[in-house]
Parts: C-alpha cells; sequence; structure tokens
C-alpha cells in the first residue's frame, strides 16, 4: 500500500476517535481515609478527569473480592467489593460520567473468578455437583514411585504450576494465574450463559458503555491436556501457552458473546456499545486481525502488547530478568502495530502505561529530576500522533514515575512480584542461578507492576492528597514535586502539555487517529521520527530519546504545529524533545 494511501475499510466510529481513561480505583482517591481508593473518592475527581480532554473512563475492578490480586480473583460478579462502596455508588458513577459528556467501560473478567466465588464453592462441593463442570477438574497421575503428580506439567503466570490439588473431592482444578483464581470452563453452556448474565448483562442493563475484556484469548483450552514438551531442563513446570491460549473454540466464544450480549445494547448517547480486548501471546498480525475484523463481529480492538513488553526477558520465567534494548526495536514494533490494519477492516490500540507495566518516563525516557517533564512531554507526542484508538492510564498525565530503586522488596504488593521474587531468591541460594536474585529485583525495579499502582498524587499535603489515613500502598516519595495541583495552573507543566497534546490530535484526527504510518531513518539510535498520511495530508512527528541535542531534520516546507518546548532552535533537536509539524 502507498503510504500516501487512507487506510482502506475504517468506518468512523466514536470510539475510534475517543480517548479513554484508565481509573485503577484502589490507588486514585480515597473519601474515607482507611488507605483505600474508593468510588467516591473516584466521583470527586470526575471534572478533573473530564478536564483532560477524555471520552470515556474505564474502571479497573472494583466487584466483591478477597484481593488477593488486586480484584482480578471475583468472588461476585454483581455486588461492588465494600473497600470500594456500594452498587449505588457505581449507578452514581455511571451517571456523572455521562453527565459530564464521557462514557465508561468496566473490566469483564471471565477466564477465571476466585475460589471464593458461589460458583467455584458449588464445583468444589462434590464430584457430582451440577456445577462441577464449570471449572476444569482432573484426577491426579502418579510416576512409577506412586507420588502424585498434577494433570500437567504447565506453568502458571505466577512462578507457580497451574494445578491445585483438592483434599476434599480427590482432584486437581486449574488456574492460569493464582491458586485462588480457578479457571472457568467456557465449553459448559450453562456456564457461558450464567457468565453473560451475572458478569455482563447486569451492568450493561446499569447504562454502561462497553467492557475491557480481561485475558480475552485464554476462554478455549485445548481439553486434551498434553504435557508441554520440556524447554526448562531445571524444573517440572513448563510454559504452555500452545494449549491454552488462542484455543480451538475462541473465535466461536466471542462471537457468541458478542451475538448473545453486547449486539443487543447501546451506549447512553444510542452509540454502539465498545469492547478492548486484553490479546496477550499473539505476535503475529495474522493472528490478532480476526479479532478486531469487523466483519468477525467479536472485538472493536485489543491491546497487543509487544511495545510494553519491551526489555522484558523470554517467557514467562525471564519476565523480569531485564533485556536491554536500542531505539530501532521500539521503532519496528510500533511500525508493526500501526501498518497491519492498513488495507483492512480491523483496528488497532495506542498505549505504553497501564496498571500492569511500570511507568513510561522510567522504562522508555528518563525519570531523572533534570530530564523527566521533558521526558513525559516528549512521550506524550509520541503517542498523540499514532493511528488508533489511544488510552491514557491515571498518573501518567502528571508524569508519575517508577517507585525509587531505593525501596526495599518489602513495598512491593503485587502477587506476580513477590512470587517471581520468591523463586529468583530460591534458585539463587539453591546455586542453579547464583545471579538470580539481583537480575530479577533489577527488573522489578523497572518493569514490575506495582509501579503504576502507588497512589495518584493529587498535592502535596499529607500522603499526596490520597488519602488522611496510612495508604494501602506507600506513596511515592517524590509527590511534593509530581502532583496534580502544581501542574493544574502551570502552562509549562506535563498535565497542561497533555491538555494540549489531546486537543491537537482531535483537531487533526484525520491524520493522527486514521492516517496511515510510514517509519523514517530505522537505524537511527537517538532519534524517532515518522510521518502520517491522509489523502493529500501530511505530518512528520520528531522525537529525540536522548539527554544530548540532536540534528533536526529537514522541514522547511512544512508548519510546526507543536513543540515539547517552549523554544525551538533552528536544525536542532533538544534533549527528550518531541515536535510535530504539518503540511496541509
Amino acid at each position: 500500500m502507498s503510504p500516501h494511501a487512507e487506510p482502506a475499510g475504517h468506518a468512523r466510529v466514536w470510539w475510534k476517535e475517543a480517548v479513554f481513561y484508565q481509573v485503577y480505583p484502589a490507588s486514585f482517591k480515597d473519601s474515607n481515609g482507611d488507605g483505600w481508593g474508593d468510588i467516591p473518592g473516584l466521583l470527586e475527581k470526575i471534572s478533573y478527569i473530564a478536564s483532560l480532554g477524555v471520552d470515556v473512563v474505564w474502571l479497573s475492578p472494583m466487584f466483591e473480592s478477597p484481593q488477593l490480586d488486586m480484584g482480578y480473583d471475583i468472588s461476585d460478579y454483581e455486588v461492588v467489593d465494600p473497600s470500594y462502596g456500594t452498587v449505588e455508588d457505581v449507578e452514581r458513577l455511571i451517571k456523572a460520567c455521562h453527565d459530564n459528556g464521557m462514557k465508561i467501560i468496566l473490566d469483564l473478567v471471565v477466564n477465571h473468578t476466585s475460589d471464593q466465588h458461589a460458583w467455584f464453592k458449588d464445583s468444589r462441593s462434590s464430584n457430582d455437583n451440577p456445577k462441577r463442570d464449570w471449572y476444569f477438574w482432573r484426577p491426579a497421575r502418579y510416576d512409577e514411585d506412586g507420588n502424585r503428580l498434577p494433570p500437567t506439567n504447565y506453568r502458571s503466570y505466577f512462578a507457580g504450576g497451574t494445578w491445585t490439588w483438592d483434599e476434599h473431592t480427590q482432584e486437581y482444578y486449574l488456574h492460569l494465574y493464582d491458586k485462588s483464581q480457578p479457571d472457568l470452563n467456557w465449553e459448559n453452556e450453562d456456564c457461558r450463559k450464567a457468565i453473560y448474565d451475572s458478569a455482563m448483562r447486569f451492568w450493561l442493563n446499569k447504562g454502561i458503555d462497553g467492557f475491557r475484556v480481561d485475558t480475552v484469548n485464554k476462554y478455549s483450552k485445548v481439553t486434551s491436556f498434553p504435557d508441554a514438551p520440556i524447554t526448562e531442563p531445571n524444573t517440572f513446570i513448563q510454559p504452555a501457552a500452545q494449549f491454552w491460549c488462542n484455543g480451538p473454540r475462541i473465535h466461536e466464544f466471542i462471537r457468541e458473546m458478542n451475538t448473545e450480549v453486547l449486539s443487543k445494547y447501546t451506549t447512553y448517547d444510542g452509540q454502539p456499545v465498545v469492547t478492548v480486548g486484553e490479546l496477550s501471546l499473539t505476535p503475529e498480525p495474522s493472528g490478532v486481525l480476526p479479532y478486531v475484523s469487523a466483519r468477525q463481529k467479536e472485538l472493536d480492538m485489543v491491546f497487543q502488547f509487544d511495545i510494553t513488553h519491551l526489555g522484558q526477558g523470554n517467557g514467562f520465567q525471564d519476565k523480569y530478568d531485564f533485556a536491554p534494548w536500542q531505539l530501532p526495536e521500539m521503532k519496528e514494533i510500533v511500525r508493526k502495530w500501526q501498518t497491519f490494519i492498513e488495507g483492512t477492516d480491523g483496528w488497532t490500540t495506542v498505549f505504553n502505561e497501564n496498571h500492569d507495566n511500570g511507568r513510561s518516563v522510567s522504562r522508555f525516557a528518563d525519570d531523572s529530576p533534570e530530564w523527566r517533564v521533558q521526558s513525559a512531554k516528549m512521550l506524550a507526542l509520541w503517542l498523540v500522533t499514532q493511528t488508533g484508538t489511544l488510552f491514557l492510564y491515571q498518573g501518567q498525565e502528571i508524569g508519575m514515575i517508577n517507585a525509587p530503586r531505593s525501596w526495599p522488596i518489602e513495598e512491593y504488593k503485587d502477587v506476580e512480584a513477590t512470587g517471581h521474587y520468591a523463586e529468583a531468591v530460591r534458585l539463587a541460594v539453591n546455586g542453579s542461578d547464583p545471579t538470580r536474585k539481583e537480575r530479577i529485583l533489577n527488573g522489578l525495579q523497572l518493569m514490575a507492576r506495582d509501579h503504576a499502582r502507588l497512589p495518584f498524587q493529587w498535592d502535596a499535603t499529607h500522603n499526596a492528597g490520597f488519602s488522611t489515613g496510612r495508604p494501602w500502598m506507600r506513596v511515592h516519595d517524590l509527590y511534593k514535586e509530581i502532583n496534580a495541583a502544581s501542574q493544574e495552573e502551570d502552562p509549562d507543566s506535563v498535565l497542561s502539555f497533555y491538555k494540549r497534546a489531546l486537543k491537537l490530535r482531535k483537531e487533526h484526527r484525520d491524520v493522527l487517529v486514521y492516517g496511515a504510518f510510514e517509519l523514517l531513518d530505522l537505524e537511527n539510535l537517538n532519534t524517532f521520527m515518522f510521518r502520517k498520511h491522509y489523502q493529500d495530508r501530511t505530518i512528520l512527528v520528531v522525537l529525540n530519546f536522548t539527554a544530548v541535542n540532536q540534528k533536526a531534520p529537514e522541514s522547511d516546507d512544512m508548519g510546526l504545529l507543536m513543540s515539547s518546548y517552549p523554544k525551538v532552535l533552528p536544525n536542532v533537536l533538544q534533549p527528550f524533545e518531541g515536535r510535530v509539524y504539518a503540511s496541509y
């Protein structure tokens, strides 16, 4: 396809041009002083969110939960966890978003439930319970010495096996994540119908505008459950995503979800509801397109995670074993997912932060006091100029950064981080990998999920204005320097810049949201440059990813739309400067 051609088949739909803002409720705003963010606290800040220029609030799980995995272990889909508030609070939130011209989507977590969910309690109560088959139960295996073994040798996401023995019914149950998160059996039609009623229709009937669909490509397993090939000879458990990711019935299940439920609902203003799926372990565009092709009627768009996996080691076991990277690797990732929709009826997403990753300024630029503001502004321009639907994560708009490296491992709360670190200590102590503890700690200091979960830094008062009580996670040491209140009235702040950048994206939506992407100068290790084309219009984006001056490209025939610096120097890109030029 010619770089000057308009992408084909991309019908104008509201969610393509929308900017989504993810709220992680435990860490956003606490209203009652218990140190845990809640829905009433979020309601207090709705006008702040609206002032950013975003269109949709994505609320991460606030359902009833034991909170062993921060609400992704749901014990009742139809109840709000008391730590967050009530169903009535969420109803007020839905109305407040709509009254402020914003839509709201919730997390749909239906690959698994908590082991405290009534469905699983029934399922494990006896081998012949009607809900027994709503989860995956399998008998034990035994080795030649009579030792009990799990049904397969699969490794879970959280640095352990995927099967847990149930003493009461004398069988194992499957969990891809923590043992407290048993996987639902989508092969069972009654189970699927219950999911549709409890997790989806219950909230759609209250007026939400769609879902972010958690772990969307893991519902269909290879139910013969063969053993995985041994690729890690030092351990029994082995990577086995080929047996539970993008499984044989996955597209059938998602189409049914769409046909039976989603297609029957509209947003508060009469538009189609929106879905965005979390699509992990699908590295090739040919595997992603069937999920997002409009004619397939499955999902509207998905998150593909190559960009947030940059710097992660290979496979589950080495996720936090940091792998140094260079700028051309990032460019290739961006080009891959910017261009895969060209000539198709699919769509893509743009993001570099969420609740599962370290902060982008710390990972992709420079979070030192000297350069963190410029880094955050440059990354803002990198995001808002890319084709697709834009997703921002709370605190990104004020340039929040990772927890300091000086914090001890005890400050890390996440079940994944603690699991990987405990495994690393074990392997270091037994001598099989002597330096692993130091390597994994380094990786966690850069990429752990905890960094995104630090309390939002509202102001310079006690606990950053997040809570009057002791926060559930330690507040960042630099909250007095990095907070929303100090940036609200400062025209040179990261917050003010984000507002201008989002306005720019809307004003030039034809080129920025829908335009064709053309990468320039791939091998350059210091600058990232690309053009966007829409009909006869072109935008040039130039980004300096270093802390030293770089040569600016020739742009005499183009007008400067925006720079991350107040004063632009001729022929020179200043440290972490981003510029956007236009030729109309």
